[in-house]
């Protein structure tokens, strides 16, 4: 496999790329609504890509200004074809990287509950019951950094 690169969206082709890959999952695979998938955060997030060979394979967000000062992760989607190569948690750690940059040590996101090992391999806690969103079933996770 080609090496991945993991960067912060700046054009907006990039952009383009980083919605395309969130319809593909979202949409299309666990058929959440357009009007649910694009949301009011989309303008004032930080948004990441994966890019291989040049095509936009993965996304994710970070949006600040949430309860307790968290970095709030989300909108992480990895196109079906390149799941289970590690790709997740390079743009996973780049998100919490990038947060950290911005003076920010707490990171929180909603997990959807069959990828939840994921991110508690990533160190995070599930944090209260689960819940519906986009009548899928989530659990909200939190990590501080420096826990592995």
């Amino acid at each position: 496999m080609e090496e991945p690169t993991v960067k912060l969206v700046e054009t907006e082709e990039e952009m383009e790329g980083a919605l395309s890959v969130r319809f593909r999952v979202f949409v299309a695979e666990q058929n959440v609504s357009m009007d649910e998938e694009l949301d009011e955060f989309d303008s004032s997030a930080t948004h990441a890509i994966v890019l291989i060979r040049g095509e936009v394979v993965a996304t994710g967000r970070v949006v600040y200004g949430n309860e307790d000062s968290a970095a709030r992760i989300g909108r992480m989607a990895v196109d079906m074809e390149w799941r289970r190569k590690g790709i997740g948690g390079r743009l996973l750690t780049f998100l919490e990287e990038e947060a950290a940059a911005q003076g920010v040590s707490t990171y929180i996101l909603n997990a959807q509950e069959y990828v939840k090992d994921f991110y508690a391999r990533h160190g995070y806690v599930e944090r209260g019951e689960t819940f519906l969103e986009a009548n899928i079933v989530h659990i909200l996770m939190r990590k501080e950094a420096g826990h592995i």
